[in-house]
């Protein structure tokens, strides 16, 4: 039985049977009684026959009720224990990236026992992103023990950014927000960063989410080691990162498309910086890909697909099943036997098992056969955590048309 001096919150039997396998979230519609409690604060989940759980952030505002942070009973939830979580998850990146621990994800959210915080580093620069309230009330802890990490191991930082601009915290209860949290001497908030060779300008103020896409990393050196002498078009291009990587490996012709004005731009500007040759095109993508077929322009042998979600609920994912379709299905058309397409879903919707069959849908739909070069996830400093789905959610594909 539950004996702890911590506030104790009882879930259903489903909830907790759903925790015994890894799951972290406890949901509103899950909770049959809470002791009172503030919210923010830290509470015990016990089940019905008062079997301690795990304990987490409570938040009477939020549909994710509790984000359990540790299953440990043993566990004081003191600044020292956010600071041994700050240590795991630095030390797990510099064994993981190894050289390319200067650009990469310091915190991922529930894969490090961090719930609702993102810390990107770029350089002397940290992105940050704060989506619960219990992270929220502790940030200074947080933010300020991990300059100190960093610092310790010859690593400057000489600014954090808060990109807290999202409506996700509204739901939490909280306010958006954006702007400097360090801040030491003139620094920008944009920046250059080298990334498998190619350089790429990264803005933590203006640019998605926190600044640049690092999960597709690795990803991009898969594509990348098909293009030599080939013409690639890169879709939903961002910030030209596919493409580039593309030419860098030696490509006959790239062109990077996006219907956003200003990722074309960027994409230009990450052209230049490199000295690389590439054309571009602003255009929704799935105009411009029927655009070729009606043309019936199948020149190019290398296709990329990297979409932004398509979904972000549950409920729309029979829509979204059918957005992904019609895309791949336009890049299997225009694609010659023998050439190569690259597709992505970065919605954790979108599981992996759901991924793959409409990518069968879509072969199907076009005629064609796939034949799978490899299938790939995000860059190692975006864990995977057991139990929790949303920390997969990121599926890179390759195949061969056949």
């Amino acid at each position: 039985m539950h004996k702890r001096d911590l506030p104790a919150v009882t879930v259903t039997k489903r909830c907790y049977e759903r925790c015994q396998t890894g799951d972290v979230r406890v949901y509103d519609n899950e909770i049959i009684s809470a002791d009172k409690t503030a919210d923010g604060d830290i509470v015990d989940v016990v089940s019905e026959k008062g079997r301690y759980i795990g304990s987490g952030f409570y938040n009477s505002a939020s549909k994710i009720r509790v984000r359990i942070i540790s299953d440990n009973a043993n566990d004081r939830f003191d600044d020292a224990f956010f600071l041994r979580r700050l240590e795991y998850s630095w030390q797990y990146r510099r064994t993981v990236m190894g050289n390319d621990i200067s650009c990469c994800r310091i915190i991922f959210g529930e894969a490090d026992g961090f719930p609702g915080l993102t810390v990107d580093r770029f350089n002397d620069l940290l992105s940050v992103q704060i989506l619960s309230l219990g992270i929220e009330q502790r940030r200074d802890v947080i933010l300020n023990g991990l300059v100190c990490l960093l610092e310790r191991d010859g690593a400057k930082v000489n600014g954090i950014y808060l990109r807290n601009d999202s409506d996700v915290r509204v739901l939490e209860g909280m306010e958006e927000e954006k702007g400097w949290y360090l801040r030491r001497g003139d620094t920008s908030p944009e920046t250059v960063i080298t990334e498998n060779g190619i350089k790429y300008y990264v803005d933590v103020e203006n640019g998605q989410k926190t600044g640049f896409f690092l999960d597709q990393k690795y990803n991009r050196q898969a594509a990348a080691r098909l293009a030599k002498g080939r013409t690639v078009l890169d879709c939903c291009t961002h910030t030209g990162s596919f493409g580039l990587n593309c030419a860098a490996a030696g490509a006959a012709r790239v062109t990077c498309v996006d219907v956003s004005a200003s990722a074309i731009e960027m994409t230009r500007r990450n052209a230049a910086l490199n000295d690389i040759d590439i054309e571009t095109e602003k255009a929704d993508v799935f105009d411009f890909l029927r655009r070729r077929t009606d043309a019936h322009d199948r020149s190019a042998d290398l296709i990329i697909l990297d979409p932004p979600a398509f979904t972000k609920s549950s409920k729309t994912v029979g829509n979204a099943k059918n957005g992904y379709t019609e895309l791949n299905a336009l890049g299997m058309r225009l694609l010659p036997r023998g050439g190569y397409l690259a597709t992505a879903s970065c919605s954790h919707f979108m599981t992996p098992p759901l991924f793959t069959a409409m990518l069968e849908d879509a072969a199907r739909s076009v005629g064609v056969k796939l034949r799978c070069v490899e299938r790939r996830g995000a860059a190692p400093d975006h864990p995977v955590l057991s139990g929790v789905p949303q920390t997969e959610y990121l599926k890179f594909h390759i195949y061969q048309v056949i």
